[in-house]
């Protein structure tokens, strides 16, 4: 597979942008914790070798990922959209308000390649790119921000529901996972909307 380029931050470069920031999310398809986006504008001389699609690296990679796109990105925020939010809206609704939030985190942003996703009500014009976090590279940064942010709030939840393993499976929908709330029925930072707990 081949590693995200500079592709289309030098394209856009070219036609006179100067702040493209790269965003992806993290945890749409959870049963439980938040929603997160990052968003990331790195300089094309940011020379960060093993950066992919944070889904394919490792935790240990992406820690050491995540400091290094901290120290070398020219800007970087996360946006968080909680689980009361989620219930609230829906979480596509909360998953595109998480990548705005991120963006607005920005400041001075001019273009943003969003991995997916269009993003109505930003005031800066973005191009969805599929698979963008495997194919350009800010949208790969942004994924590693997103990834790393939210699995280090599971891991504070795990804290205060131990028994639902959040440490492990970070609220995505396992079998282990499943039992515990078969066992255990639903904490607050479940997902109360989702189809999974309407059915029980």
């Amino acid at each position: 597979m081949r590693n995200p380029t500079f592709k289309h931050e030098r394209e856009l470069l070219d036609q006179g942008y100067r702040a493209i920031v790269g965003v992806d999310e993290a945890g749409c398809g959870a049963l439980a914790g938040p929603v997160v986006a990052g968003a990331v504008i790195l300089p094309l001389n940011s020379r960060i070798g093993r950066l992919h699609d944070s889904k394919l690296l490792t935790a240990n990679m992406r820690a050491k990922l995540y400091d290094v796109i901290r120290e070398r990105a020219t800007a970087w925020a996360a946006g968080v959209v909680s689980v009361e939010e989620i219930h609230q809206m829906g979480i596509r609704p909360a998953t595109l308000l998480a990548m705005r939030r991120a963006i607005e985190g920005i400041e001075g942003a001019d273009y943003a390649l969003v991995d997916a996703h269009a993003l109505p009500e930003i005031n800066i014009p973005h191009r969805a790119i599929i698979r963008g976090d495997q194919h350009v590279k800010s949208i790969a940064a942004a994924s590693v921000i997103a990834k790393v942010t939210r699995d280090r709030m599971m891991q504070e939840l795990h804290g205060n529901w131990p028994h639902y393993g959040f440490m492990q499976h970070k609220g995505y929908g396992t079998r282990r996972h499943q039992l515990a709330i078969r066992d255990y029925g639903p904490c607050p930072a479940h997902r109360l909307s989702f189809r999974t707990f309407k059915q029980k």
